[in-house]
């Protein structure tokens, strides 16, 4: 029997769960998909009984070979952190299209979804993902402005991929069963709207005023006076040439409006 291993995260999905999440996902037999975390296997075997291939990355050596061990024709298992793969050896991939499931880490749960986006905009053919969270933090994914939630992971995310929840789950449907909820969330990839003239810069932007979340947006406009590079626009100035109420707190703003702001300081600086 397998043990889940505390240190990896994992949580291994009971059976009646693994066919509503399968149903969920929906895969065709024309399909190609990349499996995040397979575990011992639960979604990856019905994964490959209906998708024309299956390219699962799994941290755990043990689960990794007794994967290997049993020699599904159309599953290619790469022993490795997924994180720590490149953007070249998903190029290296010879499909057109891929499409993405996992059963995420709760701890390491943003990362891969960041890495995702970045992959999608390094021209990796990702269509969607569609994803095992923690429910707090599928609850930030498709949180809009002005919620308790709304922060870094909403806009980021958003800002590049449109997200649903199609499922929610209870700690039961999990053993050992996990002290949080869950939901299975899909990101279908897009390019980023509105589009933005410097994405490093507008994700620096982001994750700097919510570091001061409960400060004014004049105020937390300040945490990037730490960035190096030439001189920045004062936030008053750059704040009224993108129309933003300067007394407003950054969870109020909307994608749209960090866009136009972050264009502002681009082409300012």
């Amino acid at each position: 029997m397998i043990r889940a291993r505390k240190r990896f995260g994992q949580h291994f999905l009971e059976p009646v769960w693994v066919d509503k999440v399968i149903k969920a996902i929906n895969p065709q037999a024309d399909q190609d998909f990349i499996e995040i975390g397979p575990g011992p296997g639960a979604l990856t075997r019905p994964l490959t009984q209906r998708a024309k291939s299956v390219t699962a990355y799994e941290i755990d050596r043990d689960l990794a070979a007794a994967l290997v061990e049993e020699a599904i024709p159309n599953l290619t298992v790469v022993q490795g952190d997924f994180l720590s793969r490149g953007i070249s050896d998903f190029r290296l991939q010879t499909s057109d299209s891929r499409r993405v499931a996992g059963n995420l880490p709760y701890n390491v749960a943003s990362a891969i979804m960041f890495r995702l986006i970045e992959l999608h905009a390094a021209n990796v053919p990702l269509v969607d993902a569609t994803l095992m969270l923690q429910r707090e933090v599928a609850d930030r994914l498709v949180a809009p402005p002005g919620s308790r939630e709304y922060g870094v992971l909403s806009i980021l995310i958003q800002h590049a991929a449109d997200i649903e929840t199609v499922l929610k789950l209870p700690a039961g449907a999990f053993r050992p069963p996990p002290k949080v909820l869950s939901s299975l969330v899909r990101l279908r990839f897009r390019e980023p709207k509105p589009p933005v003239r410097d994405q490093p810069f507008f994700a620096a932007l982001v994750q700097a005023v919510f570091t001061r979340r409960r400060k004014t947006m004049a105020n937390a406009l300040l945490a990037l006076d730490g960035r190096s590079g030439p001189p920045l626009p004062r936030p008053a100035e750059a704040l009224a040439a993108a129309g933003i109420d300067p007394s407003r707190r950054p969870e109020t703003r909307s994608i749209p409006e960090f866009v136009t702001l972050a264009d502002i300081y681009t082409v300012r600086h």
